[in-house]
């Protein structure tokens, strides 16, 4: 007080724990959490549980190695930055193209889901629409909030945040009321269990992608490690607790062959979500999850083809003004949704492909540039993720491991529950 009233200037303001957190818990956790239900039907929820913490833990190292790489950079070193200084032009060049698959295969994941809610909360009123017609009409409304502005972005995306923390505890909540845990634990059908796990692993993957803001948290906090870890941290096991209690919910009201006939309708958001609706105890809760599916599917899109929108302008150098962003605006929106209208129901074989392609830039890259320059900079003070390089190597191994399982699920050659 007495430092203020002489003239002293305050000490700045260290960004708080929570709001680091809150950003990675709030890019996590999306509309991919809509396909974990559908594609852990064949494991049960047994087997979730264990690949969701083991899928947690690696994602959260493979986080914490990229940290390492940034901390050695200035603060505002973008992932692109990172990965030109270490790893060369090859490296960058393969990890651009990743992130650019990545962020237009999820727009149109959610094209796709977000004709099949749409669909869905239309019938409730009667009114029916082609899949691919509703799909176009969610794309059009929300690419024209993105060509708008950044900041028209950030504001609806915010309410949308509130509106999905309701509705996501009133549904889910109810839902976790009702829970059966003969559903749960001795479930119907085949009794086999086990072997669907590995052509799940890389939808789980898909669901802890944050490492595009790990630069961004660097940028937020500075050079402070130890609360950027916490924030990593925290972001990413509420992320793990919300997904729990989501598959809690889903395979402790539904029977595991009722899930069949979901995958056999494919398997997309709208179907799970009119399944869930049946069991509720009242319509009112129906529609809470309804607009839940709806608000997370909506933020979705607007996060990832915000990415994708500043990634391709930069690329292409359009300017910054009504001509540019219409250009930009066509390469962004033009291709996924081209592809929505062609196949409206490739929302979880999307999903899949994300997952192919993030393990390049959450999984292999930060492994491969932190053991890079631990053998560059031997005599380096800074802050290290713990292990070794054992956890480099189990970060990598991990990488490799769900891109070989999506590979050999596609060719048909692991178990998938049908």
């Amino acid at each position: 007080m007495t430092n203020h009233m002489n003239g002293a200037p305050r000490p700045a303001r260290s960004p708080s724990l929570l709001g680091g957190a809150m950003i990675i818990a709030g890019t996590t956790v999306g509309a991919g959490m809509f396909s974990l239900p559908v594609v852990g039907a064949g494991m049960w929820f047994g087997w979730s549980l264990v690949l969701m913490a083991g899928i947690w833990l690696c994602m959260l190292l493979s986080g914490l190695l990229l940290l390492e790489t940034n901390l050695r950079f200035a603060p505002g070193a973008s992932f692109d930055t990172l990965t030109r200084e270490t790893l060369g032009r090859f490296g960058r060049i393969v990890n651009g193209l990743s992130i650019a698959f990545v962020l237009y295969i999820l727009t149109y994941a959610y094209i796709s889901g977000g004709g099949s809610i749409v669909n869905h909360s239309l019938s409730a009123l009667g009114i029916s629409l082609p899949q691919s017609a509703a799909g176009l009409v969610f794309a059009a409304v929300l690419a024209a909030v993105v060509m708008i502005s950044t900041r028209a972005v950030d504001r609806i995306t915010t309410i949308m945040l509130g509106g999905m923390v309701i509705t996501f505890f009133l549904a889910v909540g109810n839902l976790l009321l009702g829970v059966d845990s003969v559903k749960l634990f001795v479930p119907d059908g085949e009794q086999s269990f086990a072997p669907y796990l590995w052509a799940a692993i890389p939808f789980g993957l898909a669901s802890f992608g944050y490492h595009g803001n790990v630069p961004s948290l660097v940028k937020y906090y500075g050079k402070q490690p130890r609360v950027i870890i916490r924030a990593i941290f925290t972001g990413t096991f509420i992320a793990l607790v919300i997904y729990v209690c989501w598959l809690l919910a889903a395979m402790g009201n539904l029977p595991r062959s009722q899930f069949s006939d979901i995958i056999a309708q494919g398997g997309n958001m709208g179907v799970l979500v009119s399944a869930l609706s049946q069991v509720m105890s009242s319509d009112w809760l129906g529609k809470m999850l309804t607009l839940f599916a709806n608000l997370a599917v909506a933020s979705s899109f607007l996060g990832v083809t915000l990415g994708l929108f500043d990634y391709l302008a930069d690329l292409f150098g359009f300017a910054d003004d009504a001509k540019g962003r219409l250009k930009t605006a066509a390469v962004t929106f033009l291709p996924p949704t081209v592809l929505g209208l062609l196949f409206p129901d490739g929302f979880l074989i999307a999903i899949g492909f994300a997952a192919l392609a993030a393990t390049v830039w959450t999984l292999l890259v930060p492994g491969w540039m932190a053991l890079k320059l631990r053998r560059r900079e031997t005599e380096y003070q800074g802050y290290v993720v713990p292990g070794g390089n054992g956890v480099i190597y189990l970060v990598i191994g991990f990488g490799l491991l769900t891109a070989t399982c999506h590979l050999l699920a596609m060719a048909d050659l692991l178990p998938v529950f049908k």
